[in-house]
């Protein structure tokens, strides 16, 4: 795993202008660096530190862009396991896969090939003194949260000062909170999920999501540059997004995790094990399409290609986002665009590579690929022509996925919600018809045809 400086330069790669303060930033990692190998009590920490800063250098230049990185198709790449020692000399692969469970496994899915082969020579031109110096770094910087004080404090410095800007280190029981959540997130789930969503809340959103799925269907009927053929590709892969809503319909079963009152560290690390053997225990099964990779307590959701399902965990049906006893006008403003945003990521320039079953596979006309792909690189050029501070601009490129998304959901978050006034006229609420018209946003597939 790249550290936060090797993301830091694969970041700027992607043509994002670097501040006047990267260089201090950079001055500021090998200090953080040194300090972390002085509280582990190793000697020489500024010679220390400045050779794994100079490795993870390294790492990072043979790793993607950004928005490399988020393409589906650069990004699928199988590679037999046995012929990782030929793709990528300088690693012993077998003991490698051996040590991490997964030797039985026929082939493994790169995202980067390059970042593989180039890390691989790395591996075998690097001093092992330097590689052992580097994991202790990340042992410690890992285990930060759970260790004394003046380690958890220096983590803060520079990964919250620094790298957010954040004034102050959080109070110890909302840190104590997270950390329990990271290592039992469902088990905390149930119990939010029986104090805060009741099952009536439930039923609301799933018609909410279904009349949102209903105004996707309309208007990709309606768009004029998208051929019958791809549009009916469309339409199916619609009929079979699958939503989750609130919270899973079976919880994890974590009676095998051993938690010992006063043992921190000890909780941490078998947290940790355990959910690397949850995980393990998956390969060569067939998939739990029951599953989710958010908890219910958590203000958030997602859009899954493989499964092609849309997920809203409890926490974010809630006010502001959804209330039900607000005015339709009010859920549809607000979670309506929340649905229609993840829906859209099913259609988004990504998204619309995988089919209906969740396989990456094209299923559109060479024509409507390229009327899509006009689209799309109008409003990539768009938003990076957005200078939100001097001297730096939107990588529209990178955030086109979610550009499309929320142009998208907003529309058709809109779109369904006239649909349900059922032809009469918007209510008037505090002198004030709800909600007050959109402008027309469109770009995309499934948003305003232009």
């Amino acid at each position: 795993m790249p550290s936060i400086w090797a993301r830091a330069v694969s970041a700027c790669r992607t043509g994002i202008i670097i501040s006047k303060t990267s260089s201090r930033t950079r001055a500021k990692y090998k200090a953080y660096i040194a300090t972390v190998l002085t509280q582990a009590g190793f000697d020489k920490p500024q010679e220390r530190s400045q050779a794994i800063f100079a490795l993870e250098d390294k790492i990072a230049r043979v790793h993607w862009s950004r928005v490399e990185s988020r393409d589906a198709d650069k990004t699928y790449n199988p590679w037999p396991t046995a012929e990782f020692a030929t793709r990528a000399p300088g690693v012993d692969w077998v003991r490698y896969f051996t040590n991490a469970g997964i030797e039985k496994q026929p082939q493994l899915i790169v995202a980067q090939p390059s970042a593989i082969t180039g890390m691989a020579k790395i591996f075998a031109e690097t001093p092992v003194a330097t590689w052992q110096d580097w994991l202790r770094f990340q042992l410690v910087r890992a285990a930060a949260p759970v260790l004394p004080k003046e380690t958890v404090q220096a983590n803060f410095d520079f990964y919250g000062k620094e790298l957010t800007g954040a004034p102050q280190l959080r109070d110890r029981w909302k840190r104590g909170v997270q950390l329990t959540e990271g290592a039992l997130g469902e088990a905390i789930g149930a119990v939010y999920v029986q104090r805060h969503f009741p099952p009536e809340a439930k039923a609301q959103m799933d018609q909410l999501v279904a009349n949102v799925i209903e105004a996707y269907r309309t208007r990709i009927a309606e768009l004029t540059w998208m051929g019958p053929e791809t549009k009916k590709r469309a339409l199916l892969k619609l009929s079979t997004f699958r939503p989750k809503i609130g919270y899973p319909v079976k919880w994890r079963d974590y009676s095998g995790l051993e938690i010992a009152p006063g043992d921190a560290y000890g909780n941490w690390k078998r947290a940790n094990a355990f959910e690397v053997a949850y995980y393990l225990n998956k390969l060569g099964k067939p998939v739990d399409r029951d599953e989710w990779f958010m908890t219910p307590q958590t203000v958030n959701a997602y859009y899954n290609p493989p499964m092609n399902e849309i997920v809203f965990p409890a926490a974010i049906l809630q006010p502001p986002f959804f209330d039900p006893n607000a005015d339709p006008a009010v859920n549809y403003g607000g979670i309506g665009a929340v649905i229609g945003h993840e829906i859209g990521h099913g259609f988004d320039d990504q998204g619309s590579k995988y089919d209906e079953t969740g396989r990456l596979a094209n299923w559109w006309t060479d024509q409507d690929r390229t009327e899509f792909k006009k689209r799309t690189d109008a409003l990539s050029a768009q938003y990076s022509s957005f200078e939100p501070l001097p001297g730096l601009h939107v990588n529209g490129d990178l955030t086109l996925g979610e550009n499309i998304g929320d142009l998208g959901g907003m529309e058709n978050a809109y779109t369904a919600y006239k649909a349900s006034l059922g032809g009469k006229p918007a209510p008037v609420i505090d002198g004030e018809r709800r909600p007050a018209l959109l402008p027309r946003l469109g770009a995309g597939l499934a948003v305003a045809d232009p």
